[in-house]
């Protein structure tokens, strides 16, 4: 994305940011964002389409679900730890079968 925008990053950072911080990660299965605040965040294309999430949107049920999510954060942010740690053990732990032992 910074490639096309050569003079302008500056711009595209915010956007990059929000990008990555509202996409799951690929070793937690969790977005960053849901990680911080509890919730998953919705995405502005979601306004301007009026997706479902947004048509159905209940101010009273969703306190009760913000609660019941910050309930469960903990939990959460524990389990990612968790699956991050023995992903990083499994790494180090695996052999490296492409590594060819060379004398100089």
């Amino acid at each position: 994305m910074l490639e096309k925008a050569k003079g302008t990053w500056a711009e595209e950072v915010p956007r990059i940011l929000w990008a990555y911080h509202t996409t799951p990660q690929s070793i937690t299965k969790e977005t960053p964002f849901s990680l911080v605040y509890g919730i998953d965040v919705m995405i502005p294309v979601e306004f301007h389409e009026s997706s479902p999430r947004f048509q159905n949107f209940v101010a009273e049920k969703s306190n009760e679900g913000k609660k019941v999510n910050l309930d469960l954060l903990d939990e959460v942010r524990e389990q990612t730890c968790i699956k991050s740690k023995a992903l990083k053990r499994i790494v180090e732990l695996r052999p490296r079968t492409k590594v060819r032992p060379r004398q100089f």
